[in-house]
């Protein structure tokens, strides 16, 4: 449980993320950029916007993204109503 607000959170490394929100840590810098993060995933996908890579690839068109959720937005675009 946050000693701030209260929330809580079932698994451990979940709630230290949380804490660097009131904290203001972000113990993950981009080494291209510069740009700091609270959490390490965070840093990997936007590393992605440096290098270029998109593996994540939509299954109609075969485009690409750096993140899962661009791509779960995208495939709505395939849906037939």
């Amino acid at each position: 449980k946050c000693d701030v607000c209260d929330v809580r959170f079932y698994d451990a490394s979940n709630l230290t993320s949380h804490k660097r929100t009131h904290t203001g840590e972000r113990p993950y810098k981009c080494d291209f950029c510069g740009v700091n993060f609270i959490r390490s995933h965070h840093l990997k996908v936007h590393k992605r916007t440096h290098t270029g890579e998109k593996p994540h690839k939509c299954d109609v068109c075969g485009v690409g993204f750096s993140d899962s959720g661009s791509l779960i937005k995208h495939r709505k675009k395939h849906t037939v109503e």
